[in-house]
């Protein structure tokens, strides 16, 4: 089960089922069990920089950071891959900047997010080559094959 946690109440006017349908999609794709959960955190740039600082040491907002834990749930035996933080005030400037709907940039956000849960990275430029390959594989598959992917 995907669960999209917006207790901040952060304005976002991308629906929760494209949000869903996205981390669907890239659980597909990595060919993880259907019954894979994890939570998807809407949130802002405080609380992105507030974590990226205390997590990874870099005190400076980010777009989204992933928080794997790939344990089974204890109440129902299926895999609980992680958590995912998105920042839709990020989100949203960069989908301006580069020109793209912010709800493609979300659905961007979201398979990033759990590729990343599921242990790919892009420090290296062979990892990240696997990792870019298999965003644009995603996003191919949820019709979003036209979308600029940013180069970190």
């Amino acid at each position: 089960m995907i669960f999209i946690d917006n207790e901040k109440e952060i304005p976002c006017p991308v629906p929760e089922e494209t949000i869903r349908r996205a981390a669907q999609q890239a659980i597909q794709h990595q060919r993880l069990p259907a019954e894979t959960n994890l939570t998807i955190v809407l949130s802002d740039d405080a609380q992105l920089q507030e974590l990226n600082r205390d997590y990874l040491g870099i005190d400076a907002p980010t777009d989204v950071l992933s928080f794997p834990l790939d344990e089974p749930d204890p109440e129902t035996g299926s895999r609980y891959l992680g958590d995912i933080i998105l920042s839709v005030e990020r989100a949203a400037a960069q989908a301006a900047a580069i020109g793209h709907p912010l709800e493609a940039e979300m659905q961007l956000l979201v398979v990033h997010g759990i590729l990343h849960l599921n242990g790919h990275d892009h420090a290296e430029a062979e990892e990240k080559a696997r990792m870019w390959q298999a965003q644009a594989e995603i996003l191919t598959a949820l019709g979003l094959g036209n979308i600029t992917i940013r180069e970190e």
